[in-house]
């Protein structure tokens, strides 16, 4: 992840897309079919069976929301210097 320093929307998009690939990854490996983004947490902690997989997965959706809420406040923050 890029520091706070270099966080351009550019590397933003960049981060989030390498973290979406790596959920995808774990969201096909142990199918987690949620219904909504409000059960995805409680399905992945009754299907991840790995330790490491289940934590790493909280890190991803933790670091995603993060990114998620930097570049909606870039994208404000332009959009209010126009």
């Amino acid at each position: 992840m890029a520091s706070l320093n270099d966080m351009t929307l550019t590397t933003i998009r960049q981060d989030l897309e390498k973290l979406s690939g790596e959920m995808l990854t774990l969201i096909q490996k142990y199918n987690l079919d949620a219904t909504s983004s409000l059960d995805i947490i409680s399905t992945a902690r009754q299907k991840i069976t790995d330790p490491k997989d289940y934590v790493r997965f909280l890190e991803l959706s933790l670091e995603g929301r993060i990114l998620g809420e930097a570049a909606t406040a870039l994208e404000d923050a332009t959009v209010k210097d126009d």
